[in-house]
């Protein structure tokens, strides 16, 4: 019989068999992970991948995507996406394909909730400011990875395993190859390729959603040819795309992914569609310009060596930078970890004359 103090290391026990015998060939196991930047004790109840989840859900980064710009910024309607909602988009997604695919769903549930916790306010018009103005420029990925390793639990880290880190760090893909050929610059495991995708087919869904919403957009012309095959609602067009994926990669059945050409096709002219018609839609891209020169203004009102970084909402007095961190690299993080609406306040209160009167 198991003694108490023996049960936790017999239930992590049980609980890597069971993902040894259950998952796919191709999956990753929470056994076979490289560990984490710290060793640190084992959780008697959950495997490595799960606390990385959990510690993830429980940062107060991913609280405030929950005021960042996903595509519109500071919209009034309250069913347009923000940052985190896109999260949670890529998460439902990724878990669907990992779970038909037999894959490892912690792995899959904590890259994804982590891939965009180091995008800037203002979404992408954010990302260009920094990029132009960070000595090295800025990619939000690296400052996702940024965040877990260096900013986040008062500059400690989360201390998360190889794995996750390494599928935030190369979820990104722009307008390259949806399903590349080759592996390089792909994330090592099955589990974080998956996101990567999963990220793709949920932005092109909920943007076009809310863009049509938004008026931006109807469904006619080359769209409408474009969702003949996709579908014209959100869960059509997201069933199609999965199904496709999982079926595909199911019959090759030799741990890649794959769709049919006619899909890819599809998937891939959506993205350029909205890169051309919403991305750099006049409406969208008039709001983004005057972002970035709010953005601007504050990276370089803070870079004066008088002026001190506030603390509390984001990266301030709570992290403990080494002394020869450059400036403009606790500038950078402070801009990066700013909410949409912290950055309006924030403006308004330096830039802004307030109002006074003689008694």
């Amino acid at each position: 019989m198991n003694t108490p103090l023996d049960m936790p290391a017999s239930l992590r026990l049980k609980m890597q068999a069971r993902e040894a015998e259950n998952l796919s060939p191709y999956a990753c196991l929470n056994r076979d992970s490289k560990g984490r930047p710290q060793p640190e004790e084992e959780c008697p109840i959950r495997l490595p991948f799960q606390r990385d989840r959990d510690r993830i859900i429980h940062s107060k980064t991913f609280r405030r995507l929950t005021h960042k710009t996903q595509v519109f910024l500071s919209p009034t309607g309250d069913h347009y996406r923000t940052r985190l909602t896109h999260a949670l988009e890529v998460s439902q997604i990724a878990r669907t394909i990992g779970v038909a695919l037999n894959l490892n769903e912690h792995l899959i549930e904590a890259i994804a909730l982590g891939h965009d916790l180091g995008h800037t306010p203002f979404g992408h018009a954010g990302e260009s400011v920094l990029n132009e103005l960070y000595p090295g420029g800025f990619r939000h990925y690296e400052q996702s990875l940024r965040v877990v390793d260096c900013l986040e639990n008062k500059g400690r880290g989360l201390n998360l395993t190889h794995e996750v880190r390494d599928g935030i760090v190369h979820h990104s893909k722009g307008l390259k190859e949806i399903l590349p050929p080759q592996l390089d610059g792909l994330p090592s495991s099955l589990e974080g390729q998956v996101v990567r995708v999963s990220d793709i087919l949920a932005y092109v869904n909920h943007d076009l959603d809310d863009a049509i919403r938004a008026g931006i957009l109807e469904i006619k012309g080359e769209l409408k040819e474009i969702l003949t095959i996709l579908g014209r609602k959100n869960s059509q067009r997201i069933s199609a795309m999965v199904n496709d994926l999982v079926m595909r990669t199911s019959e090759a059945g030799n741990g890649s992914l794959a769709m049919r050409a006619e899909m890819l096709e599809a998937v891939a002219a959506l993205r350029l569609y909205l890169y051309k018609n919403v991305y750099r839609a006049h409406r969208v891209h008039d709001d983004f310009k005057k972002a970035m020169k709010i953005l601007r203004e504050l990276y370089e009102y803070f870079m004066e060596e008088d002026i001190k970084l506030p603390s509390g909402e984001v990266w301030g007095a709570e992290v403990n930078y080494p002394a020869d961190t450059p400036r403009q690299r606790r500038v950078c993080d402070f801009i990066a970890g700013m909410t949409d609406r912290y950055a309006l306040d924030l403006y308004t209160q330096i830039f802004f004359p307030k109002p006074w009167s003689v008694v």
